[in-house]
Parts: C-alpha cells; sequence; structure tokens
C-alpha cells in the first residue's frame, strides 16, 4: 500500500510539474513557437551534424519534437510537442507525445528529437495512425569531425531515422520506450 501511494504520488507531481492538459496560449501562438522550436532545432542538428541536412533533404520528410522528461521517485514520464513536415508540399501536421515508465530516481530532462522518414509510407503512418515506440535504441557508433549523419542517426524501425539532441550535442543512443505519438486535434 505504501508504495502504491508513493506512485500516485509521483504521478500527481509530476502532472503538476509538466503542466499536462493546460493550455494557456492560443492555437495560433502554440503552432507558431513549435514552427520556431523545429527551425532552431534543425539549425542545432545540422550545426553538430552537417550531414543530417542532406539526409532530411532528400527524405520524404522529417518530425521534431521537444520533450521534457521527469523522474520523481520510482516513476518517469516525458510529454512534447511537435511537427511533422512532408518533403514537396510542404505540408505540416502538429502532434504530440507522451511517456512513462519506471525508475529510481529524481531529475528533469530537456531534449529534441528529430524523426527522418525515408519513404512516405513511413511518415503517413507516424502521422495518421500514431505510433508507439516499444523499445530503446542504442548505436555504439562514433563521429568523424566531418559529422557522419549516418553514424549518428539511430534506426528506430524500418524506413525511420532517428536523431537526439542533448544540452551536449547529438546524444549516441535515444530511448524512446514507452513513447506514444499522435496528431494534437486542437492543433491541426
Amino acid at each position: 500500500m505504501k508504495i502504491l501511494k508513493t506512485v500516485l504520488l509521483g504521478l500527481v507531481c509530476v502532472a503538476l510539474l509538466s503542466g499536462f492538459g493546460f493550455r494557456k496560449d492560443s492555437p495560433e501562438k502554440q503552432r507558431q513557437e513549435i514552427d520556431q522550436m523545429a527551425a532552431q532545432v534543425l539549425d542545432d542538428l545540422y550545426r553538430e551534424a552537417p550531414g543530417s541536412k542532406t539526409l532530411i533533404e532528400n527524405a520524404a520528410g522529417y518530425a521534431v519534437f521537444s520533450s521534457i522528461g521527469m523522474n520523481v521517485f520510482v516513476v518517469s514520464t516525458a510529454n512534447g510537442s511537435g511537427v511533422a513536415h512532408y518533403a514537396g508540399s510542404g505540408d505540416k501536421v502538429y502532434m504530440k507525445m507522451l511517456s512513462a515508465g519506471t525508475g529510481i530516481g529524481m531529475g528533469v530532462k530537456d531534449y529534441r528529437l528529430i524523426f527522418v522518414f525515408q519513404n512516405k509510407s513511413a511518415l503517413d503512418t507516424f502521422v495518421d495512425q500514431g505510433w508507439t515506440a516499444g523499445a530503446q535504441a542504442d548505436a555504439a557508433a562514433t563521429h568523424d569531425d566531418q559529422g557522419d549523419a549516418a553514424a549518428l542517426a539511430i534506426d528506430v524501425s524500418p524506413g525511420v531515422k532517428l536523431f537526439q539532441l542533448t544540452e551536449s550535442g547529438v546524444a549516441l543512443q535515444a530511448t524512446i520506450q514507452g513513447t506514444k505519438y499522435w496528431k494534437d486535434e486542437d492543433l491541426n
């Protein structure tokens, strides 16, 4: 019973600290903020891994997400928002993400995710059906001074590569276990 109370208290704290479910800005302002975040994240990625620009330019599309993860006692969660871009048409779909799991500790992690879709089918599936990541993706890659994008991108499913940016640059591992992505009905 004591463990259940601790877990429930942790969930309440996470919900309150993350602002989950609370929207303060108009949909137009939220879209503008997401677009600005995505542009900045791509600039950061291109600086850290210059080859990523060519990879994205040759892709069917990409999606950029900003996420804040929290670990409170034995509960970990992350939530965020982002936008998927279709190459060629320039169409955009605004999306949400939510992650939940367990892990002992206390802390906050701010990170950015960039999904690169090598074919339209993979992008359509991500956008139209949502996507649930059920595994941790790790890369034991090293990169040279040219910032080889192929060495820094992690294959997370057929036709989908992932970059994760943290404050220290491009991460060579990305934990997306237990993460759900879906369309933001309020912004589309």
